[in-house]
């Protein structure tokens, strides 16, 4: 996500052997697909989609896991990653996915030429292998749009092409992408290459315009009723899709998060709408200008159908996708899926926002189970809200109506999963500092997630979420705690929770990994080991146990004020054994770092890198001068920066990091 912590102004109250294979499959990062990709697994190691990850701590390593010297800061325009690696451009912002138009580097494109082409402000991504770590389905978020970048005169002149194309330029891409052999019949001879496969018949793009059946409990309820979807069932679209998880089913689950910025309200907003931001227009999207869905006084229901995670199946490009109601409305961060002993899946949330909250969801049955049962297991379970303590111990507070505190009130699971926020003020949950992705060590039992920042901690007049749920979104100053430490946190922190026989239990222990800032300097309290670093936002634990960090530093104060000499946007690498951080790449100018995976292999990473070129105000660019910030990924051939999914490896065939 892209926003400083001034501006998150809305709760203002992160070919393999086959018995590794069959291991995969019990795994929670074993995946289970149909068709083509279910042949390729059994014949040459498909299922083995992510291995366990397994902290260093947990078995002897005859080598180190950080085997690369890390870089230094840059403020390049460029991608730079330690020696020994290449870093190429995948695929960028306009490039078709299989069958389509090429990008126009005027940004001329029709509405209907971006449906068929990678979105733009790429996010959270997932490799679902076809054949192990040599073919499979890249799926990658889309969070927003530059209108200034994505127009050639920009904002000017809004009409409904504007609005149609800005919806299709958001949504998810998935690509089909393929390893190079060098054997004589591939033309081009470029063995470890990575190139999209085109045509394929897996490519697909879900927009802002794509149809969108509601699931769950909450499906058909009132509140999600509006005039085009009277059954409350059906919405087009979905938006600001930030981090994101994966099923052991194998479906992608894609997160809304800042939904609030596409409304327009202009009359007095009501408590669950000032809980939840939408407020009078000042996002810069003009979509209610055209589309009278986003004028929140017109249509007073629309908001309420976003805020939701959206289950897609990759390997199914016919099915519609699902917004699963289950797993509550908030501004999603992530969802990050972890299988249980006994089969249940549990699923992490952040709700990216000031003073906000981290969520649970644990399914009532095991998801083999349900699945057989026809109960999609992200249906059928309990949502729950995390109370850290001062002590290092923390529960997790059922979101239930026979919740005393929720039932005092009246509150039924659909109020619940509507106004999930208010429903967390109500039961006394721990207000975090901008909780973001969340990831897991299964077999440790152990939860690491990041908290951006948060400039309003411990700041005054002192204040909390009110229990009645009638804070303004982003709005309160809460003190000091155990668990967020640092008043006026501008560098953010990461915390660890575990348990002590499941990922299921009521209770955990819990510590923190790091305090962010410049370790070298005693005014920051930085208790990084290695490498500075600051505003923490995408996480993602290698199977191999190698914990990838990357940040969100603000626009507007990258390499500048209190992050001066932090350089551009970054993506380390740590041992969660030791604590050892070193820096392995520096974006170029203005972008933020968010979005990586690898192969099963760990021998390709595919990293994103959203929004190069962005202006200091985080306003549209200059569409006379849309190079003025960046020129990156096309420097002088290209005519305007272009968010990309960069792949990554190692030039002598190794681990990522090794």
């Amino acid at each position: 996500m892209n926003n400083t912590a001034d501006d998150k102004g809305c709760n203002e109250s992160s070919n393999e052997h086959f018995q590794h294979i069959l291991d995969a499959r019990l795994s929670r990062r074993g995946l289970l697909t149909g068709g083509l990709a279910a042949a390729a697994a059994l014949s040459f190691g498909g299922m083995d989609a992510l291995l366990r990850a397994v902290p260093a701590s947990a078995h002897e390593r005859r080598r180190p896991l950080l085997g690369f010297r890390g870089i230094p800061v840059s403020d390049a325009d460029t991608v730079t990653v330690p020696p020994g690696y290449t870093a190429e451009v995948l695929i960028a912002w306009g490039d078709p996915l299989s069958h389509g138009p090429a990008f126009k580097q005027d940004a001329s494109n029709s509405a209907a030429d971006q449906a068929r082409q990678w979105g733009m402000h790429n996010d959270g991504v997932v490799y679902f292998p076809i054949i192990g770590s040599q073919r499979g389905l890249l799926v990658q978020n889309h969070e927003y749009t530059d209108d200034g970048l994505l127009f050639p005169d920009g904002i000017a002149s809004w009409s409904q092409e504007k609005t149609n194309k800005c919806l299709n330029a958001h949504g998810v891409s998935i690509i089909e992408i393929t390893k190079r052999s060098g054997f004589p019949w591939d033309r081009r001879r470029r063995r470890g290459d990575w190139d999209v496969v085109r045509p394929s018949p897996f490519a697909r793009r879900i927009t802002g315009m794509t149809p969108i059946a509601i699931g769950g409990p909450a499906a058909g309820d009132p509140k999600l009723r509006t005039t085009d979807d009277p059954t409350g069932t059906r919405v087009l679209g979905t938006l600001n899709n930030c981090a994101m998880g994966f099923t052991p089913w194998g479906t992608y689950l894609a997160c809304e998060e800042n939904f609030n910025g596409f409304f327009q309200k202009t009359m007095p907003k009501n408590q669950l709408e000032n809980r939840y931001g939408i407020a009078p227009f000042n996002s810069g999207l003009r979509l209610f200008t055209t589309d009278p869905r986003f004028n929140a006084d017109v249509e007073i229901n629309e908001p309420n159908r976003f805020g939701w995670v959206v289950e897609i199946d990759p390997f199914k490009p016919n099915t519609m996708p699902v917004k699963r109601t289950a797993l509550g409305r908030l501004k999603h961060e992530g969802a990050w899926v972890q299988e249980t002993k006994d089969g249940k899946v549990v699923v992490y949330m952040g709700d990216d926002e000031r003073n906000e909250y981290i969520y649970r969801y644990v399914s009532n049955k095991p998801w083999r189970k349900a699945r057989l049962l026809g109960i999609n297991p992200l249906d059928d379970g309990i949502l729950y809200v995390a109370k850290f303590k001062s002590d290092g111990t923390g529960e997790w507070l059922p979101l239930l109506p026979s919740n005393p505190a929720l039932a005092a009130a009246g509150w039924s699971l659909n109020d619940i999963l509507i106004n999930t926020r208010g429903a967390a003020d109500a039961v006394g949950a721990t207000m975090m500092d901008r909780p973001e992705w969340i990831d897991t060590f299964p077999e440790s039992l152990t939860a690491i997630a990041t908290l951006t920042n948060n400039n309003r901690r411990g700041t005054t007049p002192e204040s909390s979420n009110n229990p009645d749920g009638s804070t303004a979104a982003g709005s309160a100053r809460p003190s000091i705690d155990a668990v967020n430490p640092r008043v006026n946190n501008v560098y953010g922190h990461i915390i660890r929770w575990f348990y002590a026989r499941d990922f299921s239990e009521p209770t955990f222990k819990w510590d923190i990994f790091a305090l962010c800032g410049d370790p070298a300097d005693p005014t920051h309290g930085s208790t990084i080991v290695g490498d500075k670093y600051g505003s923490p936002d995408g996480l993602y634990v290698a199977p191999s146990g190698r914990l990838w960090i990357q940040t969100d530093v603000s626009t507007s104060t990258i390499n500048s004020g209190t992050y001066a000499g932090f350089g551009n946007n970054q993506m380390l690498c740590a041992d969660p054994g030791t604590g050892e951080t070193r820096r392995f790449l520096v974006g170029p100018k203005q972008c933020e770092i968010t979005g990586v995976f690898t192969t099963p292999d760990e021998k390709t990473m595919f990293v994103g890198i959203q929004h190069p070129g962005e202006t200091p105000t985080e306003a549209p660019n200059d569409p006379a001068n849309p190079k003025a910030f960046s020129s990156w990924p096309d420097g002088a051939a290209g005519s305007r920066p272009r968010s990309s999914c960069v792949v990554i490896t190692k030039d002598d065939g190794g681990e990522i990091g090794s």
